[in-house]
Formats: C-alpha cells, sequence, structure tokens
C-alpha cells in the first residue's frame, strides 16, 4: 500500500506541475488515484484512467485555451493544448519520436509509424474505427472525451466556430507531423466537400494562421479511413507539397489577375494565390465542379458509373504574408481489372511498402509507411550486404532489394540503409506519380479549359 501512495503522491506533484491541477484538489484527486490504481486496471487502460482523472475537466480546457488564445494568440493557444496533451499522455510523443523519419533528395518526407495499425483493407480500416460498447457513433465524435473502451478518458478538445458552426479541434495520438490534429464538425455528419469547405478552411487559416488545413476526398480508397463524420486534419508543419512551385500559370476567365497554376508536382495540384478569400473559394469551387463531372475514358478518368461517384478532390491551404494558397489535389478511386485496388492508387509492385489509401497528408508528400517495414527492410539490407539472395520469406520485396542492391553497388551510397532510404524515396514517389490524374499537361489543360481557365 506505501509503494501505491508513494506513486500516488508522485503523480499529483506532476499533475500540479504540468496538468494546472489546483492544490485545493490534491487530496481528492489522491484518493480517486489510490482508487484507480487498486482496479486492477493495467498498462495503456491503467495510464489513460490515471492521467484521465488529473487532467482539466473538457470545460476547464475549453476555458483555459479561450483565454490564452484572447491573451496571446492563436499560436500559444495551441502550444499550450498540445503540450498539455503530451503531458497527460494522450499525444504518444515519447512514442512517436522514436519513429523513424527522413527526408528523401527527390523531396518528400518519409515516416515509419510504429504507433498506428497498419490497415491493407479498407472495411478493416472502416471496422477500426467503429466505436462498441459506447454511445458516440464513430472514433472521432465528441462523446468519445472520457470514453474508457477505447482508451479516450484523457482525451481533451476544444471548441471552433467555422462557417458558423460548432466544430472542435483536436489532437492526434498518431502524431503524423508536428502539431498533428484533426478539426471535426460537432454533428455526426458524413465527410463531404462543396463550396462551404473551402470557406470553413479559410476560417480556420484565420484563426490559425500558423497551421496548414486540408480535408480528404470523401472517398473510400483516396480518403480517410473516417468517412463517416466530416473532419479536416491539419498542424504546424510545412509539407513538401507547400514548398513546390508552380510550374505553368494558367489564366482565370473570371479572376484574370489571381495567380492561378499548376504545381511541379507528381501528383495532379492546381494552386490558387490570393489575399481575398471569395476569389481563393469561387475558383477553387469551379475546379471541384468540373473536376467531379469530368471523364475521358481514354485516361481511365471516369466520374461516374454503376459504381458509384469516382471523382473527388483533396483541398489544402496554407496562409502566408501575401494571403491565402489554397491547393486542389485532383483524385479519382476509380478501379480497373488490371488496378482492382485503384487505378489511381499504388500499383501493386509498391504494395509491400504501401497498399494503404494515398490520403491528404501523403498526396502533401509526407509518407506514413508501416511499422513493419522497420525490421522487414533491415532483414533485407543485411541480406544486401552480405551479397545473399533473397529468400522466398521475402519474396514481396524483389523489386526493393533489386533496386537498393543497384544503388548500393554503384558506389553513391555510403552504406547499404543510405541506398534503402534512396529507394524508399524513390518509391514513394512513383506512388504519387500513380495518384496522378493527368500524366501528360495537354491533357489537364484539356480539362482545366472545361473549367473556364486559359494557358
Amino acid at each position: 500500500m506505501n509503494g501505491i501512495k508513494e506513486q500516488a503522491k508522485n503523480l499529483i506533484a506532476y499533475a500540479q506541475e504540468k496538468l494546472e491541477l489546483k492544490e485545493r484538489d490534491g487530496e481528492y484527486k489522491t484518493n480517486r488515484l489510490l482508487e484507480i490504481m487498486q482496479s486492477g486496471l493495467e498498462g495503456a487502460e491503467l495510464e489513460d484512467a490515471v492521467y484521465g482523472e488529473l487532467s482539466l475537466l473538457p470545460s476547464e480546457t475549453d476555458e483555459r485555451f479561450a483565454e490564452i488564445m484572447k491573451e496571446n494568440g492563436s499560436k500559444a493557444a495551441t502550444e499550450w493544448l498540445y503540450n498539455y496533451c503530451v503531458y497527460n499522455k494522450y499525444v504518444k510523443k515519447d512514442v512517436l519520436d522514436k519513429n523513424p523519419r527522413f527526408d528523401t533528395a527527390n523531396g518528400l518526407t518519409i515516416t515509419i509509424n510504429k504507433a498506428k495499425p497498419e490497415f491493407r483493407d479498407p472495411k478493416k480500416a472502416k471496422a477500426g474505427n467503429s466505436v462498441d460498447g459506447g454511445y458516440a457513433k464513430c472514433v472521432i465524435c465528441r462523446e468519445n472525451e472520457g470514453f474508457g473502451a477505447k482508451n479516450k478518458r484523457n482525451l481533451r478538445t476544444v471548441s471552433i466556430t467555422l462557417g458558423g458552426k460548432p466544430w472542435f479541434w483536436q489532437y492526434s495520438p498518431y502524431g503524423y507531423f508536428h502539431e498533428h490534429g484533426i478539426a471535426v464538425n460537432c454533428e455526426h455528419t458524413p465527410m463531404n466537400i462543396d463550396r462551404q469547405t473551402f470557406v470553413n478552411l479559410l476560417d480556420f487559416v484565420d484563426k490559425f494562421p500558423h497551421y496548414f488545413i486540408g480535408c480528404n476526398a470523401p472517398l473510400e480508397r483516396i480518403g480517410g479511413s473516417v468517412l463517416a463524420h466530416d473532419h479536416y486534419q491539419g498542424g504546424g508543419e510545412i509539407l513538401p507539397l507547400h514548398r513546390a512551385k508552380i510550374k505553368t500559370k494558367i489564366k482565370d476567365n473570371k479572376y484574370s489577375y489571381v495567380t492561378v497554376g499548376i504545381l511541379d508536382w507528381a501528383g495532379t495540384v492546381i494552386r490558387i494565390k490570393s489575399d481575398k478569400r471569395n476569389e481563393v473559394v469561387d475558383i477553387a469551387d469551379r475546379l471541384r465542379e468540373a473536376w467531379i463531372n469530368y471523364s475521358d475514358w481514354g485516361l481511365g478518368i471516369i466520374a461516374k458509373d454503376s459504381n458509384g461517384i469516382h471523382n473527388a478532390i483533396s483541398p489544402t491551404v496554407i496562409k502566408t504574408v501575401n494571403g491565402y494558397e489554397m491547393n486542389v489535389i485532383l483524385r479519382s478511386n476509380v478501379t480497373s481489372k488490371e488496378y482492382q485496388d485503384g487505378v489511381f492508387h499504388a500499383h501493386p509492385e509498391y504494395h509491400s511498402i504501401k497498399k494503404e489509401s494515398i490520403g491528404l497528408i501523403e498526396a502533401q508528400g509526407l509518407f506514413i509507411l508501416p511499422g513493419r517495414l522497420e525490421e522487414e527492410l533491415s532483414a533485407v539490407e543485411r541480406l544486401i550486404e552480405s551479397r545473399q539472395p533473397l529468400p522466398e520469406k521475402y519474396a514481396q520485396f524483389g523489386l526493393v532489394y533489386d533496386e537498393t542492391k543497384a544503388l548500393y553497388e554503384s558506389g553513391k551510397y555510403k552504406d547499404v540503409h543510405t541506398a534503402m532510404r534512396e529507394e524508399l524515396g524513390s518509391i514513394c514517389y512513383r506512388i504519387l506519380e500513380n495518384t496522378a490524374v493527368f500524366k501528360e499537361e495537354e491533357d489537364l489543360m484539356r480539362f482545366l479549359k472545361t473549367a473556364g481557365f486559359e494557358i
């Protein structure tokens, strides 16, 4: 018993220092901790229960966030909230910091996320986001705040307003990038992209100009794993797509003075730059409307068929000193006999590296690869280094083995691990090229003319 009391005492001291626990509540919280610590809970469940008890109540979190935002601005407020979610163990930063991460010569960023389960089957991905036994309709509903069955006792969110409607902001425990969070509609309504989406995204960067924000395409295979609930993803990192430049300027017939152009990017992306909200919204929505109705059967682009709608966009925006930069990524989830997982998805020869949906974050150049690869690719590296053939056990890595071996034997890389990183960058770039709905600029130009643009 004395050992448990000492642990509780240390936790109370930690909470008073990091979690804003008031001294007056110390004895009460000590008793609550003793009860929890003797409840039979273990491991992640115990940690979740302990830190959920020690954290501010949701209403107190809201009030503190609003107070900091009013006094010191939105950046100070989001820094406070993110750090708080690290301190209360909802964001597993100590685990996430151990994820391998590196930049590649072709401008991409790659991370191997050992904290996130791999969902190679979209149906299993959706099942993984169900909430059994609770009253929340999905894993990102606000009703999850404090829900023990999914280890959400220490989840804390803050209220925001987008498009005049109530939304909330929370940080992701998976943390693909710095201060990775999601903005979630308080109403459980399906993912959807329309004119209001662009208004909402601009509202967000007006409130939080130090963050980017974007929206996954609302279709299976090219969108997020939670399609049943409207939400956006964003955070405090400049992703590779944001650093890309316009390679070909185009002229909008309505707003000829606005900078619009085709991005120098492996996927198909149109950038709109303006300091006027209405111009950005009008142009982006016209692009959206044109694309969701556009077909070119010769290119495999089919807007709609008996299997449903196939064309969608993924918009993402940042705010700079010159105004807004809205990037509209054209996506398609159409399938074929040859490419049953998607014509514009990672092709089968790359599935050993990435078979999951290529969503908003990967489309912006940050690839989140499955944790299994750390061990598997290390084994392939050892085989190459010792000049051993690839055994049947690792047959799925035949392409990776051959190409990494060639890079290593070229003498351009100091060791096989560096060559492997170069290979991963190359494969991820080719996956992005797979997602490009237009492989040739002249084909893209033909579409853009239908949307009211001139060369």
